[in-house]
């Protein structure tokens, strides 16, 4: 019972709370939501990620076991999205929520407070949460976008469209100057760090008002698989990698408490910016942050059990 009430007061209830003011604001002034989508996008995200990279203390040894296990993990978890879209016969919008629901996580703001929480006396716990949210961040951006816009657009033109995203060279400038070890400057450090401090906010606020426009008339098959894909299937895949490759200790409990985190709200914002089934797209987003208030407490205890 400490874990499940530390969990859902100090991660879940603070999510919740953003997602109702965020409905609440939109059935009062009914806001535009494009432009908010464009400004997290082009502005809030590349500082957010900049500066979780940048300032992240990732020993540096621990990359090479991450290496294959996160390779793995991604990779069956992507086949498997894969052939469960296939197996239901989806298509376009529908294919890409429930391909992007299952093999993208919220490692961000969900993920590091959790990891933050558990393993707060042990420093290696959270280096490891912070690698797979690079991870995470790369995969968005290339394997969730090229989903969002392979039914209407070439390889080619997804590619330019990510090369356009300015994300892509936040990621960039961060592993160079972490490399040669070079400080940001302090007139470029301040407002990174305030636009970074933002960005939790915006994306939840704006997820409400992206909720708060939806009439939810049925549950949406997509929704029920992508919640099973993600918060189930996602752990177990998680659990038998890191049994089979002999992973143990703190980082066998962060990579499998990671394994379990809800769909990634980028999904939900990339699908409006890009108006591809955003709708679907919120309620997927939705439904499992609030179903993983009960399956990652699960996956906590087990990985304190287990390991």
């Amino acid at each position: 019972m400490t874990y499940i009430s530390l969990i859902f007061l100090e991660v879940i209830v603070p999510l919740l709370v953003l997602l109702v003011i965020g409905v609440l604001l939109q059935k009062k002034f009914e806001f535009r939501l494009r432009p908010i989508a464009n400004l997290l996008t082009y502005c809030f995200l590349p500082s957010a990620v900049f500066l979780n990279l940048y300032e992240a203390e990732i020993d540096m040894g621990l990359l090479g076991q991450l290496v294959l296990y996160l390779v793995l993990f991604v990779g069956v978890i992507i086949v498997f999205g894969e052939l469960l879209s296939r197996f239901l016969g989806l298509e376009g919008g529908e294919q890409a929520a429930l391909k992007n629901s299952i093999s993208l996580m919220n490692s961000g703001n969900y993920g590091l407070p959790v990891s933050q929480l558990v393993f707060s006396a042990n420093p290696v716990g959270v280096s490891v949460q912070i690698i797979v949210l690079v991870v995470q961040n790369l995969l968005t951006f290339t394997y969730g976008l090229y989903n969002l816009r392979s039914s209407s657009k070439s390889l080619v033109e997804v590619m330019r469209e990510l090369l356009r995203l300015p994300v892509i060279y936040a990621l960039v400038a961060a592993f160079i100057l972490k490399g040669f070890q070079a400080e940001v400057p302090r007139f470029m450090m301040v407002p990174i760090e305030q636009l970074a401090g933002g960005f939790a906010a915006l994306a939840l606020l704006l997820l409400g008002m992206q909720l708060a426009q939806i009439e939810i008339r049925s549950f949406h098959r997509v929704i029920a698989w992508s919640a099973l894909g993600r918060l189930v299937i996602g752990p177990v895949v998680a659990l038998v990698l890191i049994l089979l490759l002999g992973i143990d200790g703190v980082i066998a409990q962060s990579l499998f408490i990671a394994s379990a985190f809800p769909t990634s709200r980028n999904t939900a914002t990339l699908a409006l910016e890009y108006d591809v089934e955003p709708e679907l797209h919120a309620q997927v987003v939705l439904y499992s942050t609030i179903l993983s208030s009960i399956t990652v407490t699960l996956v906590i205890y087990l990985s304190m059990q287990l390991f």
